[in-house]
């Protein structure tokens, strides 16, 4: 699936195909795969981290420095439930790595609900702990990793 051969893919697909370009730390080919409007939001965001990101300009600008933070292996686990909707999933996930400064192992679970229209991502509810993220030893405040 390339950054344009998407427009029919199923979101689960769609979904998949991200997964494979946030492992080769692609973050420009991953923000391709976002509508223009797009909306990523952090319901369990901490204080002084963006709870929603309107746009795919803003989307690129959080996930720019990603791979800088986190070294991602691998997503075991990858479950995806289709809903009443067609174009939205349900994602429950493990992403695991190492966390880049510190060399420690990095293994987080994430729930997110995914809202794909034409081929693009239009919503995403990241589901993720910032407390398990704190653990870990990743700076919130002073980094732009999740």
């Amino acid at each position: 699936m390339s950054a344009h051969g998407h427009a029919n893919a199923a979101p689960a697909d769609l979904y998949r195909h991200s997964l494979r370009l946030l492992l080769d730390k692609d973050i420009a080919a991953w923000v391709g795969l976002w509508a223009e409007d797009a909306v990523m939001e952090f319901p369990f965001a901490p204080p002084g981290r963006p709870r929603r990101l309107e746009g795919r300009d803003a989307v690129a600008a959080y996930m720019r420095h990603y791979p800088d933070h986190i070294d991602l292996h691998g997503f075991p686990d990858v479950r995806i439930h289709r809903t009443t909707d067609a174009e939205t999933i349900v994602v429950e996930m493990r992403g695991v790595g190492r966390v880049v400064a510190t060399g420690a192992p990095f293994d987080m679970t994430y729930i997110a609900v995914v809202s794909v229209r034409d081929g693009r991502f239009t919503s995403y509810r990241d589901y993720w702990n910032p407390l398990a993220v704190q653990e870990l030893g990743l700076d919130l405040a002073a980094s732009d990793a999740r």
